[in-house]
């Protein structure tokens, strides 16, 4: 998996790309709670570039949301794959996180 971190105003993003299962999952986990050690509260995530996630990581984005909204932040999620959607819609996921067609937009949603 790759992981980009960059800032955006008060907005931390993580450009993910390749998979998040099982494998890489620990990689995204270890850096939002880098990311919250840092009193950072609001995190966009961009899976422009993610081919495929699994329940490993769909529990990864679960614990991200928990922990941010433990100390008022948000977490937001945007440029998921249609065939990637599917899942987050099986999973209830659409109804948890705000999900946006571009990062552009997801960074709106902090305004």
């Amino acid at each position: 998996m790759q992981l980009v971190e960059k800032e955006s105003g008060e907005v931390t993003v993580l450009e993910l790309g390749g998979r998040l299962d099982s494998n890489t999952s620990k990689v995204l986990e270890d850096k939002v709670m880098e990311i919250l050690g840092q009193g950072k509260t609001k995190v966009l995530m961009d899976f422009k570039d993610v081919d495929y996630i699994n329940s490993t990581g769909l529990r990864v984005l679960l614990l991200a949301l928990q922990q941010l909204k433990k100390i008022q932040g948000k977490l937001v999620l945007s440029t998921i794959k249609d065939y990637m959607k599917e899942v987050f819609e099986i999973s209830g996921y659409t109804e948890i996180f705000p999900i946006y067609a571009t990062q552009e937009e997801g960074l709106a949603h902090f305004s």
